[in-house]
Parts: structure tokens; C-alpha cells; sequence
């Protein structure tokens, strides 16, 4: 995993976007092999109940910026310490379903046991890039959103884990940019606007 492509990565920010909101994209080294450390979302939360997703979160006023919420986020979500974390750069801006604008950061951080907050936090998940990276446990489908038209969904299924969403769009610029995998051109199946997607 190569982390210096992302520093020399020219981010593409959202501009005139709603609310905002940042995460990090998480790399840690356990034994010989790289991580991207995930949180799974509370059940009983009222936006993406029981997804995977990064630490991260809102942008509140008091942040002076968006990596100040990253880490702020970061430290509430999982306890990890702003000291910890080296930064090695941004992905790309995403605009959510939502309608947030959120800003990742990718940052390196130690192999240690983090503690999540259980209101927003029902697991912290460590996943191995090479299982992420390995085509047989990745999907692309092409799904009508009611609102956004014709819209590609990405699914990694590792360990009995499922990213998608703007988790799935953020991890495959991740993957792309740090390693020799690239996302698939064509989809493998469509779904049909009412399908029930995993959480």
C-alpha cells in the first residue's frame, strides 16, 4: 500500500455544498499487513443505522477546520488521540444521499485496541487491504435512485462485513490510489429501484 500517492493527490473539493462533514480513512499495520480500520454504526441511529463507515462526522462551529472535525469525530467515535494520527493527505470530496459534503482524510494510525463510543459506535472493525483488494469478495451494481438517477454501487464482503455506499466510494479512490487494484468497468448485476439494500 503505497500511502505517498495519496500526498501527491490534487483533492477535488465539493464546492457551494449543504452541510458539511469529515471523516478519516484509517490505515493500520497489524503483523505484516495493512488494515483500513471501519466503525459499524449503531442500530438505533436515525441516518445509515448499522452501516459501516469511517470515523468521522458533522463539522461543528467551534472546529477551526474539517480535519479538526475529522479528529474531534475520530476522538469521540473511537478514542483515538489527534497525536496518533499522521495525516497523508485527502481523497476526493463526496456529496452523500444525505446531502452532506464530506471531506476524507486518509491517516496512518498505531495497531492498538480502540474503544467505541457505544451512542454512535456498535463495533470497530479492522479489515486487510489484501481482502479488500481481492476481486472475488468486491461487486459493482448499477441501481435507478428515485432522486439521482443512475447511480453505481460499490460492495466489498469481507469477513462477514459489507462497505458500501459513500464508505464503498471513498474506499474504492483509497484502494485506486494506494494500491494496483482498480474498480471494474463493468457491473455485475443491476438492482431494481425497491431491492433492499444491506446495512
Amino acid at each position: 500500500m503505497n500511502l505517498s500517492a495519496v500526498n501527491t493527490h490534487a483533492p477535488t473539493p465539493v464546492i457551494d455544498a449543504g452541510r458539511r462533514a469529515a471523516v478519516i480513512a484509517p490505515i493500520v499495520r497489524i503483523g505484516a499487513e495493512r488494515h483500513v480500520l471501519f466503525t459499524k454504526r449503531a442500530d438505533h441511529l436515525g441516518e445509515h443505522p448499522g452501516q459501516m463507515s469511517f470515523p468521522g462526522g458533522s463539522h461543528e462551529p467551534s472546529d477551526t477546520d474539517l480535519r479538526e472535525t475529522a479528529l474531534r469525530e475520530a476522538n469521540e467515535e473511537i478514542g483515538l488521540d489527534s497525536t496518533e494520527a499522521q495525516f497523508h493527505g485527502r481523497l476526493d470530496d463526496i456529496l452523500t444521499v444525505t446531502d452532506y459534503a464530506v471531506r476524507p482524510f486518509v491517516v496512518r494510525i498505531p495497531y492498538r485496541e480502540y474503544h467505541p463510543d457505544e451512542r454512535e459506535v456498535a463495533e470497530i472493525v479492522p479489515l486487510p487491504v489484501s481482502a479488500l483488494t481481492d476481486l472475488s469478495n468486491y461487486e459493482l451494481t448499477r441501481r435507478e435512485h428515485p432522486v439521482h438517477g443512475a447511480i453505481r454501487l460499490h460492495f466489498f464482503y469481507v469477513n462477514g462485513y459489507t462497505v458500501w455506499g459513500a464508505t464503498g466510494r471513498m474506499l474504492v479512490q483509497l484502494l485506486e490510489l494506494t494500491t494496483d487494484w482498480s474498480a471494474p468497468e463493468e457491473v455485475d448485476r443491476v438492482i431494481d429501484p425497491d431491492s433492499d439494500l444491506p446495512i
